[in-house]
């Protein structure tokens, strides 16, 4: 009986080491490594579509994922940076790059956040003037003296 566990026992741990034994080291995905470094520079250009606060390289996303691998192919065509990232623009606009050119599309995304710090500026100095003035040094009347002194006394 105990010998019939010992041959299972010794079938498992066979069993568990196969894995290990078919482990391979990963592949890259394209064999140029030229091709990869391009992507990789690409991707960390480029936004991810679904998620829209991290790059293609960040992302674990799906559609990321789909997206670097065009970029990979066109890569691999010989497309240069420039043309791959104006193919990507003219198919899903401006948005996909993770840094947007200057034009009049995208002049309210530049130039917001200044926009809304000045208007903070304005507001908060006018809000300190109207303070200044409602709390200057007024005088007393002598209804007001004379409540003061009562309550003093």
């Amino acid at each position: 009986m105990t010998s019939i566990r010992i041959i299972r026992l010794l079938a498992l741990l066979c069993a568990l080491q196969v894995p290990s034994l078919l482990a391979q080291e990963a592949q890259p995905l394209q064999p140029n490594a030229a091709v990869e470094v391009q992507v990789e520079r690409l991707s960390t250009q480029l936004r991810c579509l679904v998620c829209q606060n991290q790059t293609i390289a960040d992302s674990h996303a799906e559609l990321a994922q789909d997206l670097k691998q065009e970029i990979r192919e066109m890569a691999a065509k010989g497309m240069t940076d420039q043309a791959i990232i104006d193919y990507l623009v003219v198919r899903y606009g401006d948005f996909v790059r993770y840094k947007p050119p200057f034009n009049p599309a995208t002049s309210l995304l530049w130039l917001g956040p200044f926009g809304l710090l000045l208007a903070g500026a304005i507001g908060l100095f006018t809000m300190l003037r109207r303070r200044q003035k409602m709390t200057a040094d007024v005088p007393l009347t002598a209804d007001e003296a004379r409540q003061v002194s009562e309550l003093l006394k």
